[in-house]
C-alpha cells in the first residue's frame, strides 16, 4: 500500500474543510499522498441516520484509514473552546487502535476555525491533543520559520493552523491563514516521510 498521511475533519459551514485541503496540499508537495476523510454529523434525533457514504464531499473516514497512514492532520471546527462533538465521538471508537498500538510514533498536528477571534482557537487546538498523545502520536505545531505566524492578524497560532470565520462564516481565508495551513501540511509531510524511511 502507498503510503498516505491522512487529513481529518469535522466542518459545519466549509471554513474548516478548506484549511483541510489547503493541509492536504502542503503535504502533497512534499512527494507524500493524502486522504482527505471527514465524519458524520451528529444527530440529536435518536432514529436519524447518516448514509454511509455522503452524498456530496469528502467520504467519511473509517478506522482503517487512521491506523494505515503514515501521519494525521485532525482539524475540528471549535465549539465553546473545543473540539466539535463529532470529530470528539469518532476519536472515542479508536479503543482497538489504542489497544493495538496502531498510532504509535507516527507523527500528527492539529487545526481549526472559529467564527470569531477570540473564539477559543488555542483552547480547541489544546482539546484536540490530549487523545493524540494517548495514541503514542508525535505531535508538531507550526515554527517561527513561518514569518506569517508573528504577522497575521488573523488566525494561526504555534499549536497548529487556524481560521477566523467570521459570525456569519463569510469571511474569506487571509493569505497568512491560507499560508500557514500549507506550511504545517508540508511540515508534516515531511517529517511522515523521514520517518518511513
Amino acid at each position: 500500500m502507498q503510503p498516505y498521511v491522512l487529513v481529518l475533519y469535522y466542518s459545519k459551514y466549509g471554513a474548516t474543510k478548506k484549511m483541510a485541503h489547503l493541509i492536504a496540499d502542503g503535504i502533497e508537495s512534499t512527494g507524500i499522498a493524502t486522504k482527505v476523510r471527514t465524519v458524520p454529523q451528529i444527530s440529536s434525533t435518536i432514529e436519524a441516520v447518516e448514509p454511509s457514504i455522503p452524498e456530496e464531499g469528502d467520504i467519511y473516514c473509517t478506522l482503517e484509514d487512521l491506523q494505515n497512514c503514515a501521519g494525521l492532520a485532525l482539524g475540528s471546527a471549535t465549539r465553546f473552546g473545543n473540539m466539535a462533538s463529532e470529530l470528539k465521538y469518532f476519536l472515542d471508537q479508536t479503543t482497538t487502535l489504542w489497544l493495538s498500538g496502531a498510532l504509535h510514533n507516527k507523527p500528527a498536528c492539529v487545526f481549526t476555525c472559529s467564527g470569531s477571534m477570540h473564539g477559543g482557537q488555542e483552547s480547541t487546538l489544546l482539546s484536540m491533543l490530549p487523545p493524540l498523545f494517548h495514541h503514542g502520536m508525535m505531535l508538531l505545531g507550526l515554527t517561527n520559520g513561518s514569518s506569517e505566524l508573528s504577522n497575521t492578524k488573523t488566525g494561526g497560532t504555534p499549536y497548529g493552523a487556524s481560521h477566523v470565520s467570521g459570525s456569519r462564516h463569510d469571511q474569506k481565508m487571509s493569505t497568512d491563514e491560507k499560508t500557514l495551513c500549507f506550511h504545517q501540511g508540508v511540515r508534516l509531510g515531511q517529517v511522515a516521510q523521514q520517518l518511513l524511511k
